[in-house]
């Protein structure tokens, strides 16, 4: 990838979408030299699953990889015991190693949708972070200043405002990047909530006679509510391995306005497939529920394998369209011990069935009027049944979410 021609479609390539690159002049310098670059992601296991928020700056290594480049995985399972402190307005509380080695787990399996296999390098970073001792970790320490670290805006903050900074918090981009000097690292990548993170270790690179990688991060995916980014906590994602059928059915539910964004970070496009598809919606030759269909089947089958999709639209059109319930209802055993004096509360009910996260949000989608029971919408929040009170025990929440409910005496 030495010849100008190759270099200017694989900056073009990798740098769709990115809101920082430092800089587009050393990519280049390091791309002349025709030879594979390092391109390293460090992810902390501090969740339990992969959004596709969290999957576009997979998707950029991703395209690196197509490139014929090595990508470098660093899991963090000694850093994500100290915890990011990047937006936090608090202190991260530590997890356990338990915790950490099940979200590893997870993360390396749900990366591997994503990720080739054949030109992937997959490293821990206790492997040397673990080794450091006290010794190395004051040496580490000895390379910045509390200074340097209160320039970041989230530290600044936190410390203008009087609330707590631990020191472990101000090692944490230290850390992060040592990774960069042990894996020697061409590019490293991470969301724009990373900046500081990376060019710290372009700057320890440099202290240690090594060429300062470059720095490539990419936006932060606004969530289904259209304003805050993706997040598990709020509920606002949709995640990779989630069911077809509910990734569809997330995917119609984005606003208008983020229609561009996600086609041009969620889909794994070719930068010249994005700016047709978008120019076509622009001009109103793509319409917005077409384009969601597009997007939709899009993504199902990056996930899920080619057709799934598509099998995804049907079942998502037998619901909304024909209003008829989904053929792959997953079914509740209703037991006895599940009841109180021989009934159930339904907002228990349908925190029990996976309708939801807790009695109370069960309640709150009752008061809300989101919830039905075979097919009648049910609006007092108290409701209590009995077994043969249920019918067919047929319960939705909204149009996507149903489960059928069925009494086993014992």
């Amino acid at each position: 990838m030495s010849d100008a021609t190759s270099i200017d479609e694989a900056v073009r390539v990798v740098g769709a979408g990115a809101t920082n690159l430092i800089s587009e002049a050393d990519l280049r310098k390091k791309l002349a030299r025709g030879e594979p670059l390092r391109v390293k992601l460090g992810i902390d296991p501090t969740a339990s699953d992969i959004h596709l928020g969290f999957a576009v700056v997979l998707r950029k290594l991703r395209q690196f990889q197509d490139l014929g480049h090595t990508a470098v995985l660093i899991l963090g399972d000694f850093t994500a015991q100290v915890g990011d402190p990047t937006g936090r307005s608090a202190t991260r509380p530590r997890l356990e190693a338990e915790q950490i080695e099940a979200n590893l787990a997870t993360y390396r399996a749900q990366a591997g949708l994503i990720l080739r296999d054949d030109r992937l390098e997959v490293r821990r970073n206790s492997e040397w972070l673990g080794a450091l001792g006290a010794d190395g970790l004051l040496g580490l320490a000895g390379k910045a200043t509390v200074a340097q670290m209160l320039e970041r805006d989230d530290f600044a903050r936190r410390y203008a405002a009087g609330q707590p900074i631990s020191v472990m918090e101000l090692l944490y981009p230290l850390l992060q990047g040592w990774d960069s000097v042990k894996v020697r690292a061409d590019v490293e990548l991470g969301g724009s909530d990373q900046l500081f993170n990376n060019l710290v270790g372009r700057e320890l690179q440099a202290r240690e006679g090594q060429e300062p990688q470059v720095v490539l991060t990419t936006p932060l995916l606004e969530g289904l509510d259209g304003v805050n980014k993706m997040s598990k906590s709020l509920g606002n994602y949709i995640g990779i391995t989630e069911p077809p059928a509910e990734q569809f059915g997330k995917v119609m539910s984005i606003p208008d306005a983020l229609l561009g964004r996600y086609m041009l970070l969620a889909t794994g496009w070719h930068p010249d497939r994005v700016e047709a598809e978008t120019a076509r919606l622009t001009s109103g030759e793509l319409h917005p529920n077409a384009a969601k269909r597009l997007l939709a089947r899009t993504i199902v089958d990056l996930y899920h394998g080619d057709g799934a999709g598509a099998a995804a639209e049907g079942a998502f059109d037998q619901v909304f369209k024909k209003h008829e319930m989904p053929e792959d209802v997953r079914q509740f055993e209703l037991r006895p011990e599940h009841l109180v004096d021989g009934r159930i509360r339904l907002a228990r009910l349908l925190a029990l069935a996976g309708l939801a996260k807790s009695n109370s949000e069960g309640a709150r989608k009752i008061t809300e009027g989101a919830v039905r029971l075979n097919g009648d919408r049910i609006t007092a929040p108290d409701l209590e049944l009995a077994p043969d009170q249920l019918g067919g025990g047929v319960l939705q929440v909204g149009r996507r979410a149903w489960a059928r409910v069925v009494w086993v005496p014992g």
